[in-house]
């Protein structure tokens, strides 16, 4: 019997004792199964503690109580049970000893058996552990209060044994009323999600930027190259693994247009990986999910797609000198009474007749600027 809990983090599935502490359990079912908890916040974090949930009507009664009845039952407190990471346990109220509403916890944290006996332990978390942790590095307040609620947004049954009290009314997934939103802090009003994906869009932002940087300074051919999906790269391999070892291995998977061991360029030893190039993209698919982790030469090797566009980088340049696109050597001619040009020279920044022209005009400013003194007394002489 399972309930799964959607909060602004993340997901948790929680997995109830029905045997043990049925009224509680039934409790909780229901609950989540008119929303109760929709919207609703961990009010209360302590840190390798406890996570405690907020209650709407700030009274924190049971179902039953919501259906007209005792607002508390008694708690149905079992020895057995123990406190551990992951513990759910209802809340104890100050209405009398030993009663328990809707108000519940999570446990952060092992070594919790002094609340073993005191407490009504009623489910544990299955799935979600790394949300906890995330609840669990929440900043908080002088009161343990978080500075961004992290709230409940949605309550999932995934099995109710139990049927449902007269008068239970299940509503589909209600908006949250326009209290429950005045309380809810200004952090916690953000779309968490709508956060996520802005910072994912900043981040794709900053990729792009990145790319184009590299594509200015010609690492790049082109800012929105990708990695070849046909290119395995091959990591801790044995040094004495060769390109012929590991074409033998992989060629059962496909045709394999290219397999290289990297070297060392001064030594000629392997420096332990390799790319290999397959001719169709299945193939490279299929030696991915077989071979990584496989022992070769005495060596678990590991398998990846390759990340690197370096081959089609070269390719490019390769093109790019092939149509004539970089710096080549052009013709000269005499024009407007410049002097003949290099023919050896590159048009590179700009043309050398322009240039001329602007020396022989800097050239007459500069006679037109001698003193009269110095050419009369130049005269003179």
């Amino acid at each position: 019997m399972s309930v799964l809990v959607e909060t602004s983090v993340g997901d948790l599935v929680i997995d109830l004792y029905t045997e043990e502490t049925p009224r509680t359990c039934m409790n909780f079912l229901k609950l989540c199964k008119i929303k109760y908890y929709n919207y609703t916040a961990f009010h209360r974090i302590e840190r390798g503690f406890i996570a405690q949930a907020s209650d709407p009507s700030g009274g924190g009664q049971s179902i039953y109580g919501v259906l007209g009845g005792e607002p508390y039952f008694p708690a149905e407190i079992r020895p057995k049970l123990k406190h551990k990471r992951g513990t759910v346990s209802m809340a104890v109220t100050g209405e009398g000893p030993g009663v328990s509403g809707s108000q519940f916890f999570i446990t952060l944290s092992d070594d919790l058996d002094y609340l073993d006996g005191r407490y009504t332990v009623f489910g544990q978390v299955a799935e979600g552990l790394d949300v906890l942790e995330v609840i669990n590095s929440a900043l908080c307040d002088d009161k343990y209060r978080p500075l961004r609620d992290i709230l409940i947004r949605h309550t999932i049954i995934l099995d109710d044994p139990y049927p449902d009290p007269p008068g239970l009314e299940a509503p589909q997934s209600p908006l949250p009323s326009e209290e429950r939103l005045a309380e809810i802090g200004m952090e916690a009003g953000t779309d968490l999600k709508q956060e996520s994906e802005s910072e994912s869009a900043r981040r794709e932002r900053e990729a792009r930027a990145q790319a184009l940087t590299l594509e200015m300074i010609g690492d790049l051919p082109f800012a929105d190259v990708k990695p070849p999906e046909n290119i395995l790269f091959v990591c801790k391999l044995n040094p004495v693994t060769r390109d012929d070892d590991l074409e033998t291995i992989f060629t059962r998977f496909g045709k394999i247009l290219s397999c290289q061991v990297i070297r060392d360029s001064v030594s000629g030893d392997s420096l332990g990986y390799a790319f290999i190039e397959f001719d169709q993209k299945e193939a490279c698919e299929e030696a991915y999910f077989k071979m990584d982790n496989v022992l070769i030469d005495d060596r678990r090797i590991h398998v990846d797609f390759s990340q690197s566009v370096s081959k089609l980088h070269g390719k490019w340049l390769q093109g790019r000198v092939q149509q004539g696109k970089v710096l080549k050597m052009k013709s000269r001619y005499r024009d407007e009474g410049a002097s003949a040009r290099d023919e050896k020279s590159f048009d590179m920044v700009f043309d050398t007749s322009q240039h001329s022209k602007h020396r022989r005009r800097d050239n007459r400013s500069d006679r037109r600027s001698q003193s009269p003194s110095h050419r009369r007394g130049t005269s003179k002489r």
